[in-house]
């Protein structure tokens, strides 16, 4: 092989592999949730957080209780891909979002509680 053929492809080789890096080809990363539970009553609640995946993984079973007027902030890493559900329950009370990981890197989702009525909220803030 001629230097200025060995030159070329030694080029072409570095190149598309750091093309490929900063491109963020390869494997996908984990998908994120940033669920905030809020507890807009007059009185603390109990709650069960729950997160899996559509493959029935389990990527959280956190419970906590959350005061009057406060919110509790939840992180859980999940899955690469597929349906993703958390599921927020009280005593007589449940709360439930979901989304796709393969589309949605970290979603962004609100639980608020007020004397059993429930209002559930949620967005992709980082589509892949």
């Amino acid at each position: 092989m001629h230097r200025r053929e060995l030159v070329a492809a030694t080029t072409a080789t570095v190149t598309t592999g750091s093309v490929a890096g900063c491109l963020g080809l390869g494997e996908p990363d984990s998908g994120r949730l940033d669920l905030t539970v809020r507890n807009d009553g007059d009185e603390a609640i109990d709650v069960d957080v729950v997160v899996e995946g559509d493959d029935g993984t389990t990527y959280a079973e956190e419970s906590d209780r959350v005061d009057a007027g406060v919110a509790r902030a939840f992180e859980v890493v999940g899955g690469e891909t597929g349906r993703h559900e958390v599921t927020v329950t009280g005593d007589d009370w449940e709360g439930r979002l979901a989304w796709d990981a393969g589309i949605c890197a970290t979603y962004d989702g609100t639980v608020a509680v007020d004397a059993g009525n429930v209002e559930v909220a949620g967005e992709c803030v980082d589509r892949r």
